[in-house]
């Protein structure tokens, strides 16, 4: 079985990156796609906030130009997923989706996925008014009323942040009790544009048809009571989930999963660092998960040439 020099697990902004540096360098490296090929940019639309695009970029369009720009240095691609990692000794060993790989090093980059409510016309309309994530797509609802789905510290940032720009923003949770520090739900409370909508949930996100959100169905929890609310955006707040479930028990994390790195992107096992959302719990932008790719890549790179590789 060959060796690679190095494997990157994700195809995100931090995997992409990683990929096009150690590819620079000529280090031939093999990108395992993941579950979700090109991360949570490939569900965004609109990108304003990517440094070089002063009229934005489509989210698809952005991972596509990393991707052959990693292409074209030599890097390799792979769809799968890693089932199980063996990071006991180097090289280490992956199975993805029943095939081996080998690998002298290893750079984590799977990301991190949003938690969803699980409706279908949710769904249907990520990135047409539904969002997980305010500091992406706050902007395009200046003036407009919008909603905010969660009781814990992230659906109350999310929706203090939204307030720069909506007119107003509506917290919908499904109990009168908050998982939120109580600092963070004072000051939600405290602000003039901020409402509520207790034990309440969505049942339908308006509407489909016309690719856009023009309002939401709410259903009473208490009385199965059922009303729509007309607004032009659902923020989920509800936390997201990182992909890291396959390092159980090798690698470091937090309670949440998400993997602890010293120096910015070493892990406790030699050889194996990580970048992007998958230890990046507060920022969660694309600019600085391609950030923790590049440093990713130049530390593999340096480990390698001093292994004589």
């Amino acid at each position: 079985m060959e060796t690679r020099n190095v494997v990157i697990l994700g195809s995100g902004c931090s995997g992409l990156t990683a990929a096009l540096y150690t590819a620079r360098a000529g280090l031939a490296p093999l990108v395992i796609e993941g579950h979700e090929s090109g991360g949570q940019l490939s569900l965004t639309t609109l990108v304003e906030n990517f440094p070089g695009f002063p009229e934005g970029i489509q989210g698809p369009e952005l991972i596509d130009n990393i991707r052959q720009q990693a292409s074209k240095f030599g890097a390799e691609f792979m769809a799968g997923t890693v089932r199980e990692a063996r990071l006991a000794e180097r090289p280490f060993l992956l199975n993805v989706d029943g095939e081996e790989v080998r690998t002298r090093s290893l750079v984590v980059a799977t990301g991190a996925s949003a938690r969803w409510l699980g409706l279908p016309s949710e769904k249907a309309l990520i990135g047409h008014g539904v969002s997980s994530c305010a500091t992406c797509d706050g902007f395009f609802f200046r003036g407009k009323d919008i909603i905010v789905v969660g009781g814990g510290d992230s659906a109350m940032e999310e929706a203090l942040f939204l307030t720069r720009f909506a007119s107003t923003v509506t917290i919908v949770h499904r109990s009168e009790t908050f998982r939120a520090s109580r600092i963070m739900l004072e000051r939600a409370r405290e602000h003039a544009k901020i409402k509520w909508v207790t034990n309440a949930v969505i049942e339908e996100v308006l509407d489909v048809a016309k690719q856009e959100v023009t309002a939401v169905r709410l259903r009473d929890v208490r009385d199965d009571k059922r009303w729509e609310l007309p607004i032009s955006a659902v923020f989920l707040g509800i936390g997201h989930i990182p992909n890291t479930s396959v390092f159980k028990d090798q690698l470091d994390m937090d309670e949440d999963g998400y993997l602890l790195t010293r120096d910015y992107v070493f892990t406790r096992v030699h050889g194996v660092f990580a970048c992007g959302d998958a230890q990046d719990r507060r920022y969660r932008q694309a600019i600085t998960a391609a950030g923790t790719g590049c440093m990713a890549a130049l530390e593999v790179e340096k480990l390698l040439e001093e292994e004589g590789r």
